[in-house]
Formats: C-alpha cells, sequence, structure tokens
C-alpha cells in the first residue's frame, strides 16, 4: 500500500485520462519504480503534496526555478500585469524590454525572437540555420535532448532515454535522416562527420553543458574545438541554453566557457518558469527570419505578456550584486557533501557540477558521454530516489536529470540534504 494515499488516488485518476497519468512522461516515475506524488503547492525551496508531505525541491520545475518558488518580486509582476489582461494577440512594450535585457546579457544575441517553449526554441533554431545555409544536415550528439522536435528526436537524452525509447515511433525515417549524431566530447567524430559529409551540415547543435543525460561539462578544448570547425566548414554552432541559459552565468554557458555560438536558444527561465522560450543570433541571421526573411516562424501566445512580467522580474532579480557567488557556493557545498557521504558509505559513486546544476552519478568514475553510465547505475539510482524520497527530499526521478539549487536554498537546507543521502546511501 502506497504512503501517499492521496496522490495514489489522483494517479488512479489520472491514468484514466492521461497517457501514464502524466503529461510529462518523466513525471510518472517509472524508471525509479515509484508512483509520483502529486504537489498541492509550494514556497522557497519547498514542496508540499496533496498528503501534506514537505519536501526540498531539487527538481525546480527541472531547472527555471532558479529563485525557488513564489518569489515575491516574480508574483508581483503577474499579479500586476494579470490586472491588465493575460494577452493581447498584439505587441507590447514588455516584449522589447525582455529582448533588451536578454541581448544586453547574452554575448551571441543581438536580436532574438520569443516563442512558447524551449522546444519551439531549438525547431526554429534549425529552420533558421538551414534557411540560412541553404544545407540540410544537422549534427547533434548522443544523449542531448532538444525537445520532442522529429528531427532532434533521435539517441535523445532525458525522458527519452529513461524510459527506453531514445528513438519515438511516429517519427519517419525521412525526419530523421538528415540528423546526425555523435558522442559527446568526442570532437573528432564530428570531424568524421563534416568530412562525410562536405558541404552538407547546416548547424552542430548541443546543450554547451549536458543536463539531459544527467550534468556533463564539456572536456577542456571540445567547445573551442566546435567553434573552430564549424567557422571553417561554413556551418552554424547553436547552443540549446534551455536549461543552462542563465543557470550557470548571468550571461550563460557561453559566458561562463567563453565561446560563443552563431545561434542561442532560451526556455522558461527567461519567463520566471512560465512557458516561454526565445532563439537568438546576430543581427544579419534573425534577418533571416519572417517577416523580414524567408523563414516562417509564428505564435499566437510568442510573448505572452504574463511570461514576459515574470522574465524581466526573475532577471531583475539575478542580476543583483553577488547571486551567483552565492549559488555557486551553495553548489560546492552540496557536491562536497555528497562527495563526503559517498565516501563515509562506501557507496560507488560520482559528482558532476557546474554552477547550481549537479548530479551524483553511481558510477565508478567521470560521465563524459552518454555510455559511461551504466544500467547498474540506473538501479541504484532509482533506489536512492526513493529514499530521498522518503527522507523528504525531491529529485528529479531519473539518473539521466540534473538536480537545481535555486536562490531560496540554504546552508541548512544543503546540510539536512546531505544527512538524508548518508541515510539514503547506506540503505541502497
Amino acid at each position: 500500500m502506497t504512503d501517499h494515499p492521496s496522490s495514489h488516488q489522483a494517479f488512479e485518476r489520472a491514468r484514466a485520462l492521461m497517457p501514464g497519468g502524466v503529461n510529462s512522461p518523466a513525471r510518472a516515475c517509472r524508471s525509479v519504480g515509484a508512483e509520483p506524488v502529486f504537489i498541492d503547492h509550494a514556497d522557497g525551496a519547498w514542496l508540499t503534496d496533496v498528503d501534506g508531505a514537505r519536501y526540498i525541491d531539487y527538481v525546480c520545475a527541472f531547472g527555471p526555478l532558479i529563485l525557488g518558488h513564489r518569489h515575491p518580486a516574480v508574483l508581483d509582476a503577474v499579479s500586476a500585469q494579470l490586472a491588465k489582461g493575460v494577452g493581447y494577440g498584439a505587441p507590447t512594450e514588455a516584449e522589447t524590454a525582455l529582448a533588451e535585457r536578454v541581448a544586453r546579457l547574452v554575448p551571441g544575441i543581438d536580436r532574438l525572437r520569443l516563442v512558447s517553449s524551449g522546444t519551439e526554441a531549438t525547431m526554429s533554431a534549425i529552420r533558421l540555420a538551414r534557411g540560412k545555409t541553404g544545407r540540410r544536415k544537422v549534427v547533434k550528439f548522443d544523449g542531448h535532448y532538444h525537445g520532442h522536435v522529429d528531427a532532434l528526436l533521435v539517441k535523445a537524452g532525458s525522458g527519452a532515454m529513461t524510459l527506453g525509447t531514445p528513438d519515438s515511433a511516429g517519427v519517419t525515417p525521412g525526419a530523421a535522416a538528415d540528423t546526425l549524431v555523435a558522442p559527446f566530447n568526442d570532437l573528432g567524430a564530428v570531424k568524421a562527420l563534416f568530412a562525410e559529409h562536405p558541404g552538407e551540415i547546416a548547424a552542430v547543435l548541443l546543450e554547451p553543458v549536458a543536463g539531459n543525460m544527467g550534468v556533463v561539462p564539456p572536456v577542456a578544448g571540445f567547445l573551442e574545438g566546435l567553434r573552430e570547425l564549424t567557422t571553417a566548414e561554413g556551418a552554424l554552432l547553436v547552443f540549446d541554453e534551455v536549461m543552462t541559459g542563465f543557470r550557470v552565468a548571468l550571461g550563460c554557458a557561453q559566458a561562463r566557457f567563453g565561446v560563443t555560438p552563431d545561434i542561442t536558444c532560451l526556455g522558461k527561465i527567461i519567463g520566471g518558469g512560465l512557458p516561454i522560450g526565445a532563439y537568438g543570433a546576430r543581427g544579419d541571421l534573425m534577418a533571416t527570419v519572417s517577416p523580414e526573411g524567408p523563414v516562417y516562424q509564428a505564435g499566437t501566445n510568442s510573448g505572452n505578456p504574463l511570461c514576459v512580467a515574470a522574465g524581466l522580474a526573475t532577471l531583475d532579480a539575478l542580476a543583483a550584486p553577488g547571486v551567483y557567488e552565492r549559488l555557486e557556493a551553495l553548489g560546492e557545498r552540496l557536491e562536497a557533501g555528497l562527495r563526503a557521504a559517498l565516501a563515509e558509505t562506501g557507496a560507488e559513486g560520482v559528482v558532476q557540477r557546474v554552477g547550481s546544476m549537479l548530479t551524483l552519478f553511481f558510477t565508478g568514475g567521470p560521465v563524459n558521454a552518454v555510455h559511461d553510465v551504466t544500467p547498474a547505475a540506473t538501479a541504484r539510482f532509482a533506489a536512492f530516489f526513493r529514499g530521498m524520497r522518503d527522507r523528504g527530499v525531491m529529485l528529479p526521478p531519473s539518473q539521466y536529470e540534473a538536480w537545481f539549487i535555486s536562490t531560496a536554498h540554504d546552508e541548512a537546507l544543503i546540510d539536512q540534504t546531505v544527512a538524508a543521502a548518508r541515510a539514503a546511501l547506506a540503505a541502497v
């Protein structure tokens, strides 16, 4: 019998109406051998489920809630806009203000287009790259997830990998024919693809820090090598910063690592967790987008005023002095605590972190590519996930997901998390 009776009842009701009882596959918690708990409300760094149980939250809506839940400035901004209307189907000055803010902070963006999701951003970025170069093929990396776009749902990470379906039914061979896949952190493999397909590759698309197969940083020289290679070959370099954007630095991963892409994709963090996305690039590239150019892209809810208001408030808060230094310190504290817990319990594992995102992999060595994570590691993570949830800590329900820290976390919560991890590791 479940320890969460109200969640169990809610799940049974949902399963009758929705595939798997959820509206996004990973939420079903199948890969960790559990039923999901249904959330009633959240505040700061805490989630509370429908049974009244509380959890320290390291999901943070899979990343965008970098200020935690119900941040006062975000709530005030959304409330003020709500009183004025939820959408107009017409431009607003706030959209321009958000675009100005993003363009000022992100090195690779001079102009941008707001969309409604990260999936729309990556889909549109690929169309832009093909339209600009006149080429068809795109290189992506094994284990990187860029939304449920047909052409990109090939050897994808995140929920697709967790559920054992890296390629989706319903994706035609034709849709995937122009997608080339390389191992992450293997520059030689990318060079080989360019040699095999001369003059055919429009873009190389990647998460600059992989987050959808767990946190896997780029090895030294990898991003720089991709920048040099794509420039030399006349292809475009596209950074999917849906997860890393404004998460690992105020200027995104491209500022942290000093490598500027041609096109940048952003996600819900620029809307304070509300449904929004964006893709941006140099001015000449964005001039290719309709109505200025021939690459068509549109969306009724693009630049929704509620999302824009939340995004402006979020970016204002992130620009305050010391925010990223604070997040870095909390990340270091959690990383060090987890490493100590592994050593004390004798459990096999490695902690990988970039800023305020990290993953505890149940492997014996560093993870540089998706094949470094074994089935045994995912089984151990499943037991660890259940142990942590039983101890009041909510982790993403997959070995292949990143954990996220928000500004609402503090040292006491980090230490409480480490204590829970020590106990859960001892029981795995």
